[in-house]
């Protein structure tokens, strides 16, 4: 499905019937190969707009999946960059694409030809696997850059004050947790149609079948996702990407939310 080389129909199938982590252990090895991959022109975006709020010496991916955050972040970060994430399978691929220790991402680059106990001046920052639950983080405030990409809607309107505060606890003061949010499509377009009948499916799911699988597309409202960051702490402010364009009124298609541990 997809393409030749992703998932077919009765693997999503799988996937769709087992839990959020064992769904994404499933699919890991053909995930990039899926729309569900956050698409790379998304990923210029955010990095030529948090550029301009740095610099960064440590950062972290907060449900990092194959990885696509940190490679964001090694443009970005001095020092050191940690995905974490609570699919095995997932944090597999993501070593793959994204060696520890500060090598070069596989196929790019001769970081393994370097002397031993030595890195070479341009391969980038140190890079580091965790595999926890982001409602759980087990940092000090140790990041002054936190992001993520395509995660919030594996969690509950509920448990979002929660996974807020864990990441407002993983920055440093002045720190800052930034993400994309796309403006919700016009009510009655096919794309409206589509998230809702996605939901709603999702919804039926999970009232008749166990273990449940979270996957909302229309739970992660602004005003709502604006409030319980300022109620974990955060300073909140929102920049237009203007590099993914504006709708037919002139408001933008997606703005960078930027939430500043004070």
């Amino acid at each position: 499905m997809f393409t030749e080389q992703g998932p077919t129909v009765r693997e999503l199938a799988v996937q769709a019937l087992s839990s959020i982590e064992r769904g994404y252990d499933l699919l890991a090895p053909k995930f990039d190969r899926t729309p569900y991959r956050t698409p790379d022109r998304v990923l210029d975006a955010v990095t030529d707009e948090v550029r301009r709020l740095g610099p960064f010496g440590t950062g972290l991916d907060v449900c990092c999946g194959t990885g696509a955050g940190v490679g964001v972040l090694r443009q970005l970060c001095r020092e050191r960059v940690v995905g974490v994430d609570f699919s095995a399978g997932m944090l597999a691929e993501a070593r793959v694409a994204f060696p520890p220790e500060g090598g070069a991402p596989a196929g790019q680059g001769p970081a393994a030809e370097a002397p031993a106990g030595e890195r070479p001046a341009a391969e980038g920052p140190a890079v580091d696997w965790v595999r926890a639950d982001a409602r759980s983080l087990p940092f000090a405030p140790a990041f002054d850059l936190a992001l993520s990409f395509g995660a919030f809607g594996h969690f509950l309107p509920a448990e979002r004050p929660g996974l807020f505060a864990e990441v407002y606890g993983s920055l440093r003061p002045g720190g800052q947790f930034v993400f994309p949010i796309g403006a919700p499509p016009p009510v009655g377009s096919r794309a409206y149609w589509t998230l809702l009948g996605f939901d709603a499916a999702m919804r039926v799911r999970n009232a008749l079948w166990r273990p449940q699988f979270v996957m909302y597309y229309r739970t992660f409202r602004l005003g709502d996702v604006l409030e319980d960051l300022t109620r974990a702490g955060f300073t909140v402010r929102l920049t237009p990407l203007t590099a993914l364009g504006r709708r037919p009124d002139g408001s933008p298609r997606a703005r960078l939310v930027v939430a500043t541990r004070e």
